[in-house]
């Protein structure tokens, strides 16, 4: 049996143990905090713009479940806010436990507060083991490493405006400690404009409890709500520093937009000062959940250079995703590349060529434009996503981005590849169900996915 051990449980972590553990091997999933999903713990937005088609080839590709969940967890869907349509947002309190139980079902094994700082090399292109803070070593055949690209503090101190106490919680867990340059593979690191390194992150978050009960419940209807900003409060400079660039427009610093995603409010802005936001209508209260009003997470200092196959370069055993592959904004975005290094990190060790995702799937281009961009030094400022910027408007221009369900499905299955990460196990029954009248594919009975989202669609956050 295969042992691959992944590190870093956001949703590129889960989705490489998904796939990893349909191919046939045993999955350790290491997670350097008490909870999964990183940066997802913070964000909640699918389906918007481009990332209907990625999700939907994601799904008929066979690594769907997480977005399925993702789906089951949606308070709002299909609504609109400036660039960006048809998005969803889930739940970002009930999300988590969520994904927590679908993984332990499948059967891949969780550890938690297992931060890595070492690794421990049997040659100059193979790893054996990696190393937690107590001094443990863990074994494995492949690595897979889904550490992200924010932190450790001194990084936002010295690219930033200081540690935010953000999602992602350092001072309580320690920092990231990147894998592949422990492993003698020196990292890239993004740039914004003024040619600092990094780029903060798109959102802050408020507590929902903290807003006037009349803007709370206009949010909680309609999804999402702008409000001006006086022309004095107005910062274009902040365009320049976002690392969500789909959200870089004059929208997004000339008005406070807010997002519904649960218990939490996504606030569309890399930061704002507390007192300058309880001046605004309706925010007189306004709590900040995990962020400062100074500051937020600087992210894109740490991307391994990898092969289209998600392989790190100059190691044989060692693959990667999220935004540690690439400079990839995005929860969809990194369930793709997360599929991608699952499959082969099983693949590379039973024989069987590794898989790059073709071309014609939006899913395989996202990889191979963004690997082929770095050619170029200006890719370094560059973010890469489905929903918007440089990126979505090459699938447009390419007739890529479509929400036509059945063109989706046809387009997959020109390329022979239908239930790829599916498994052996799984793939008859995903390949042969019938779709619904929404266009999703309705699931057997007896998959383990159909059992997780019947009991997830009684619960009251559906």
């Amino acid at each position: 049996m295969t042992d691959i051990v992944v590190i870093g449980g956001g949703w590129a972590g889960c989705s490489a143990s998904l796939a990893a553990i349909k191919a046939g091997a045993e999955v350790l999933l290491l997670e350097r905090t008490d909870m999964l999903l990183g940066c997802g713990l913070a964000g909640g937005i699918m389906r918007n713009n481009g990332r209907y088609t990625a999700a939907e080839e994601l799904k008929r590709l066979g690594n769907g479940e997480l977005i399925d969940a993702a789906d089951a967890c949606s308070l709002q869907v299909n609504i609109s806010f400036p660039g960006h349509e048809h998005a969803s947002l889930y739940d970002t309190v009930s999300m988590e436990p969520v994904v927590r139980r679908l993984l332990q079902d499948m059967g891949v094994k969780i550890r938690f507060e297992s931060r890595v700082t070492e690794v421990v090399k049997c040659s100059e292109r193979r790893i054996e083991g990696v190393v937690l803070t107590e001094g443990e070593t863990v074994a494995g055949d492949v690595f897979i490493e889904a550490t992200g690209s924010a932190g450790p503090m001194s990084n936002c101190a010295r690219h930033g405006n200081g540690c935010s106490m953000c999602v992602l919680r350092c001072p309580s867990f320690g920092p990231r400690v990147s894998l592949s340059l422990a492993a003698g593979v020196a990292d890239i690191a993004g740039t914004r404009k003024n040619e600092q390194y990094g780029s903060f992150s798109g959102s802050c978050e408020l507590n929902k409890n903290s807003l006037k009960a009349e803007l709370r419940n206009q949010l909680e209807k309609k999804g999402v709500v702008v409000i001006p900003l006086p022309e004095s409060y107005v910062n274009l400079d902040l365009l320049q520093m976002k690392a969500c660039h789909q959200y870089a427009r004059p929208d997004y610093v000339r008005n406070i937009i807010l997002l519904d995603t649960g218990g939490r409010v996504k606030m569309m802005m890399p930061f704002c000062p507390l007192e300058l936001l309880r001046t605004l209508p309706g925010l007189e209260y306004a709590t900040y959940e995990h962020s400062r009003g100074g500051g937020n997470s600087l992210r894109f200092l740490s991307r391994a250079p990898r092969d289209n196959a998600m392989r790190v370069t100059g190691l044989d055993n060692l693959f990667c995703a999220g935004e540690k592959a690439g400079f990839f904004v995005g929860h969809t975005e990194a369930m793709v590349t997360g599929s991608v290094a699952g499959l082969n990190s099983v693949r590379s060790v039973t024989g069987k060529p590794c898989l790059e995702l073709p071309t014609s799937l939006v899913c395989g281009d996202l990889i191979a434009f963004e690997n082929a961009a770095l050619a170029d030094r200006q890719a370094l400022q560059k973010r890469y996503t489905f929903a918007g910027g440089e990126y979505f408007d090459r699938m447009a221009e390419l007739e890529l981005y479509t929400t036509d369900h059945d063109t989706i499905v046809k387009r997959v299955d020109k390329t022979g590849l239908t239930g790829v990460f599916a498994g052996a196990k799984i793939l008859t029954q995903t390949t042969t169900s019938q779709s619904d009248d929404t266009g999703s594919e309705t699931l057997p009975q007896g998959d383990v996915r159909h059992r997780h989202l019947a009991a997830v669609s009684g619960q009251k956050f559906i």
